[in-house]
């Protein structure tokens, strides 16, 4: 049997990362991985994912995306390629609303670099948007998307460049206490390791009943349409954006990699879904609600439909990230309840989860993120309103 210091189980964008940075700290350190290296079963798929520094969802996250930013750079140059691509970002809606309220509140705490654009005004400067008269748009200067499949990549990259091991196709069975550590036994061997990282995403609940009711998986639907004025939707001339309307949150990307302005609303038909028997084919409601949306706010992207893919949210019930070690098992580290908005701090919770499975604890602060906020029972997600 394989004894290791560390195992992490789930190698997609966050566990990839916590194994890169095991090993940069010379552990022995072996990565499971049930399906492909990278995959399209989870939620660390789909060419691009948004990175922003205006954080409507809490002010606690810029020093967490500060580093994030500084980290991915870094990546960049031990991979040779470019993994972050700067666009700016807008976050828009009505003035009182969370979502342009809640930037504006991050940038002002935190004395970022911004800008405050009326809808008239966004629509000068980046003719692709066509958003409601009285909304207010932030315009943060270092947003933009990350590569999502090659991010995964180059973390596992890096880590197999140190040393790490990786297995994919080897799915977890279970895992339990054994001595000072613990077991894992797979549909392909049993190993021994000293500590535990449990980055699984929408399958964290099922390897740590402790999050069943915390990390709950949910169906998402991504569209990419070919734009009919393309020069308006590409990376110069198109922010990636976050906003609310009365339809839903939306989030949305310039043309890169593949055909189409990719679009998608956050809760997409608020459907719950087991990560095992999900219906991971696209449906003509999928694609309306996001064709609607296009057609109403950024109708020079209303062409033809060129993709539709199915990924995965995993909700926590207050939308915010669970970071920590299980309360009876101190040497395991848990990253579970992303929310729709984890992938760009995969560089950084990478470090984290290091930190826990080695010390217990961060040099991050991580008072929103711990398990124990659920300590009064079971509790049910909270979804955004429009």
């Amino acid at each position: 049997m394989s004894r290791y210091d560390c195992i992490v189980m789930g190698v997609g964008g966050m566990g990839s990362a916590a194994l890169f940075h095991l090993a940069r700290r010379g552990q022995k350190v072996l990565g499971l991985e049930r399906f492909n290296i990278p995959h399209d079963q989870g939620s660390s798929h789909g060419i691009t994912r948004i990175i922003r520094l205006a954080y409507h969802e809490h002010p606690s996250y810029v020093p967490l995306l500060r580093r994030s930013f500084e980290l991915w750079r870094e990546l960049e140059t031990l991979a040779g390629e470019r993994l972050l691509v700067v666009t700016g970002s807008i976050d828009a809606s009505l003035p009182n609303e969370h979502v342009f309220a809640g930037s504006k509140k991050s940038c002002l705490e935190h004395g970022l670099a911004h800008e405050i654009l009326s809808s008239k005004e966004l629509s000068r400067r980046f003719p692709g948007y066509r958003l409601p008269k009285d909304f207010k748009a932030l315009f943060q200067p270092d947003g933009g998307f990350l590569l999502a499949e090659r991010c995964v990549v180059a973390h596992v990259n890096a880590a197999l460049a140190l040393g790490a091991e990786v297995r994919a196709q080897e799915r977890v069975l279970d895992w339990a206490p054994k001595g000072r550590g613990y077991e894992l036994r797979t549909d392909r061997g049993r190993y021994e390791t000293e500590r535990l990282v449990i980055a699984a995403g929408p399958w964290a609940g099922k390897l740590a009943p402790e999050l069943a009711n915390f990390a709950v998986p949910e169906r998402q639907v991504l569209a990419w349409f070919q734009p009919l004025r393309p020069e308006r939707y590409t990376p110069a001339a198109f922010p990636v954006f976050n906003m609310l309307v009365k339809e839903g949150a939306f989030y949305g990307f310039p043309v890169y990699g593949i055909p189409g302005f990719k679009l998608g609303r956050y809760h997409h038909l608020e459907q719950a879904a087991d990560p095992d028997n999900m219906d991971r084919e696209p449906h003509p409601e999928d694609e309306a609600v996001l064709r609607d949306c296009t057609e109403k706010y950024f109708p020079d992207a209303a062409g033809n439909t060129m993709t539709l893919k199915a990924c995965l949210f995993t909700n926590s019930p207050d939308d915010h990230f669970i970071l920590d070690t299980l309360p009876k098992y101190p040497r395991v580290a848990v990253g579970a309840g992303f929310t729709g908005h984890g992938f760009k701090f995969c560089s950084v919770i990478g470090e984290v989860l290091a930190d826990l499975a080695m010390d217990g604890g961060s040099r991050h602060d991580l008072g929103l993120f711990k398990l124990n906020r659920f300590a009064n029972g079971r509790m049910t997600v909270r979804r955004p309103k429009g």
